[in-house]
């Protein structure tokens, strides 16, 4: 009699104790913003002669990492699709917990050939569904490519299926000055990475416009000091102001969660 009331008590005991003892450590478990992109993002980080950084190795100091993690996967040279073909989004994609957050920023290597000898890594312009079949002499093998907004999807829509959130960022602009204004991609991947935002319910910085305003501002001189080697990449003091750009974009996004982890 004794040790089945025994039991009977110290069952439901160690079940409420176990169920208290996972929901500790889900609790204490700080969520990740991953950060996917080309050497805009993430670059030499001040190695060479023209000191290069990406923004996304920037921005760390502006969120409360001691309760999110940040880890910057932007690897430069690549684009939409070759981040997808080189396995590196899988390889995130496999970590991927719900409370996550993803920002993705793509675009300035898509634009180049689909099968070129040196990277075969653009991809196809637009949103749509078309596709084309390549061999790629990079991969040595066949290969069907598809168009920006194909791959873009892939990301966001496969981050939300794991429970994250998706933030799509359209790409930042280049040192490009024509009467005094910086040069858009109101038509071109400004306007896809908006899209595909909307397609996919994702969040949207519009990052392109957030730094040309800004650029314009500042006027061609001031930010010519930002771009030491060509018109794409920045120094440390560009990559400062790009990183305070995506933290403005985030304060816009009024809906959006990850904010609460900003300083």
């Amino acid at each position: 009699m004794y040790t089945k009331i025994t039991r009977l008590i110290t069952l439901p005991l160690f079940l409420l104790l176990l169920s208290s003892f996972t929901a500790l450590l889900v609790q204490k478990r700080k969520p990740v913003l991953y950060i996917i992109g080309d050497s805009t993002v993430r670059n030499g980080d001040g190695t060479g002669k023209n000191q290069q950084w990406g923004w996304g190795s920037m921005i760390a100091p502006y969120f409360d990492t001691t309760r999110i993690s940040i880890r910057n996967h932007a690897i430069g040279g690549r684009s939409s699709r070759t981040f997808i073909t080189e396995g590196r989004w899988e390889e995130i994609r496999k970590t991927l917990q719900p409370g996550d957050y993803v920002i993705m920023q793509f675009g300035h290597n898509d634009a180049g050939a689909l099968d070129d000898t040196a990277r075969a890594r653009g991809s196809i312009r637009g949103t749509g569904e078309e596709t084309k079949d390549i061999y790629n002499p990079v991969r040595k093998m066949p290969e069907t490519v598809h168009t920006y907004g194909w791959y873009m999807r892939n990301y966001a829509n496969d981050a939300k299926a794991k429970g994250a959130v998706a933030i799509i960022c359209s790409p930042v602009p280049r040192n490009n000055f024509k009467d005094g204004k910086v040069e858009r991609a109101d038509s071109s991947y400004g306007k896809w990475a908006a899209e595909t935002a909307v397609t996919t319910r994702a969040f949207f910085i519009p990052l392109n416009t957030i730094i040309a305003e800004q650029y314009e501002a500042l006027g061609p001189d001031q930010v010519n000091a930002f771009f030491p080697g060509d018109h794409t990449h920045t120094n440390e003091a560009g990559a400062i102001l790009n990183a305070k750009s995506v933290v403005k974009g985030l304060q816009d996004l009024r809906r959006c969660h990850l904010r609460r982890y900003l300083r």
